[in-house]
């Protein structure tokens, strides 16, 4: 086969090819301006590199750049532990199904001086990080279809739920909630409208609901049906769905009536029984036992002294719990997709993984969820769920995107200053991106190469060789004229990675610049990395003839019989 073009036709056809056809292999960019050679050298100094959020791959530890941020993160914390006021930090770091890092420092009683160091199995308060399992309780509940919807308003489950929400109405008129009557204004009734208090809004510090109820504190021993009468006369501080307000109340009350409607009330037996024992979670429960007590490490208040362990009562669902470094691993690792044991389907995990509220500057987090505190940090979004309680802080964090997880326990209030979650991440973070970057792919080749060996071409404009390479991976180059003199080889060459079927994925082998300047116009790697080939069904001959790239809108990459010839 013979292509001919004109020398500087060839080149102007060749660009606008790439640029027309939404750039099935390299994207092209034509600047508006010839920036001046310093501009040039400075671009050339600061190359962006990607993957700019590499995949997790499986890792082979111990990896030394891995080493020496976890080895930054043991310092950090250690420092931390200072007599009175922290005398005991446990922590845990975990990737995928793997412990990478334990760190125990401290005294489990900073009070006595023969006291051992705390390990992965001493136990904490965890305060607030308790309200991560009525959220399961919700989620379990809606997959077997016992709540029909995570957007149920409240008095679907709890009847004589009213409450008056002055700030989403009418400015003029009282307005009340009902669920089994009307509302009543001065000049007449209106028809019953739905709560927007919902049970997703409950679990997200959406709902409006105050911070607990009023004329009560955490220590609260009234009944649930208490809690609705006291709700009659009580106001929401918030506009449901509109802004991010911490409340306690809101993750109480959504506990009991769930386990009202689904669990005889019993919401403690509910959690042990569905989550507890079925994740392993032997060392996390609700009641402080002599034998759980003589487990724990002493929580200290900043003065030293020691904090008594008092019982939250009817508010026990929003931050009685106590679990261990060990146990919360295993939780990780259901939200990661890595437990061995399933306790929810990916899709549900993945939607109580989602952020659901960008909130205000004045609220303590960037973004909510159920039930997350999510703030951004070079460029992952870190979900986490603080507690802080008398004697004791705690926070478990996630970040899904690198399926890595840390967890703090402390047996004192959160140290003062730099938020030690994120200064832990600005070492993992970057740490991690390299073990993915360099580590060895591991790809599938296809069952036979046969059917997609040789060349292909997208309009005459440019061509394509797939060839074989090691252990049966099929590699695609791009050819044609002054395709060398362009573009180094390197970035010119992927791989194919065979996902099923005839779909492929392409796959640059190593570190690539995001964006590759070639003179006056510019080459988007980043935009083909992980983008899909579907082969077309093979022909009389075994052979595939052609394939498409859906996600950069080109279509019709056909085979040709033989590698074409060019002539300027």
């Amino acid at each position: 086969m013979e292509v001919k073009f004109v020398h500087m036709a060839l080149l102007f056809f060749f660009l606008l090819s790439v640029a027309m056809t939404a750039c099935f292999f390299w994207q092209y960019s034509l600047p508006k301006a010839e920036p001046s050679p310093s501009v040039m050298e400075v671009r050339s100094d600061a190359v962006q590199m990607c993957p700019r959020y590499p995949d997790p791959v499986p890792l082979d530890h111990p990896i030394p750049v891995l080493k020496d941020a976890l080895e930054k993160v043991d310092t950090l914390l250690r420092l931390k532990i200072h007599s009175p006021g922290l005398p005991a930090l446990s922590a845990i770091v975990i990737y995928n199904d793997t412990v990478l890092w334990t760190g125990n420092f401290g005294k489990r009683n900073g009070s006595d001086p023969f006291s051992g160091i705390p390990n992965e199995y001493t136990v904490y308060r965890i305060a607030s990080i308790s309200k991560i399992f009525p959220t399961m309780m919700l989620y379990k509940l809606w997959e077997e279809g016992k709540v029909t919807s995570l957007d149920d308003p409240l008095e679907r489950y709890a009847q004589s739920f009213t409450i008056k929400n002055p700030l989403g109405h009418l400015k003029d008129s009282e307005q009340r909630y009902s669920a089994d009557g009307l509302i009543f204004l001065e000049k007449g009734s209106l028809p019953l409208k739905p709560s927007p208090v919902t049970l997703r809004r409950m679990a997200s510090q959406l709902s409006g609901l105050p911070r607990r109820l009023r004329s009560t504190s955490l220590l609260w021993k009234g009944t649930t049906q208490d809690a609705l009468t006291l709700l009659k006369d009580d106001v929401l501080v918030a506009d449901p769905g509109t802004r991010c307000h911490y409340s306690n109340l809101a993750f109480s009350l959504m506990a009991h009536v769930l386990a009202e409607h689904a669990a005889k009330g019993e919401y403690q037996r509910w959690i042990s029984e569905n989550i507890l024992d079925r994740l392993g979670m032997e060392d996390t429960g609700f009641d402080i036992t002599p034998p759980i007590r003589s487990q724990m490490a002493v929580g200290f208040y900043s003065s030293g002294q020691p904090a008594p362990l008092y019982d939250l009562g009817w508010y026990r669902p929003s931050g009685q719990m106590f679990s261990t470094p060990a146990d919360l691993a295993k939780l990780a690792m259901v939200f990661l997709g890595t437990y061995h044991r399933r306790l929810l389907e990916p899709d549900t995990v993945k939607t109580m993984l989602t952020p659901l509220f960008k909130c205000s500057s004045e609220y303590f987090a960037n973004k909510t969820g159920t039930p997350w505190e999510i703030n951004e940090q070079m460029g992952y979004d870190i979900i986490r769920k603080d507690g802080d309680l008398d004697g004791y802080s705690a926070t478990f964090s996630l970040i899904p995107k690198l399926r890595l997880s840390l967890i703090v326990l402390m047996a004192g209030p959160r140290p003062q200053g730099k938020d030690i979650i994120a200064q832990s991440y600005e070492y993992l973070i970057p740490a991690m991106e390299t073990a993915f970057r360099e580590a060895e792919k591991s790809l599938n080749a296809p069952p036979s190469p046969t059917p997609y060996v040789g060349y292909y071409t997208y309009s005459n404009l440019t061509f394509y060789e797939i060839k074989v390479g090691a252990n049966g991976i099929l590699v695609m180059q791009q050819f044609g004229p002054h395709i060398e003199e362009l573009i180094p080889e390197n970035y010119r060459t992927i791989k194919l990675h065979h996902l099923e079927d005839r779909v492929f994925q392409v796959v640059f082998d190593k570190e690539f610049p995001c964006t590759l300047h070639l003179g006056s116009a510019s080459v988007s790697l980043e935009t083909q990395e992980g983008q899909l080939f579907n082969f077309y069904p093979f022909e009389r001959k075994g052979l595939s003839p052609g394939f498409d790239a859906p996600g950069l809108n080109t279509y019709n990459v056909l085979r040709i019989q033989r590698k074409p010839v060019f002539y300027s």
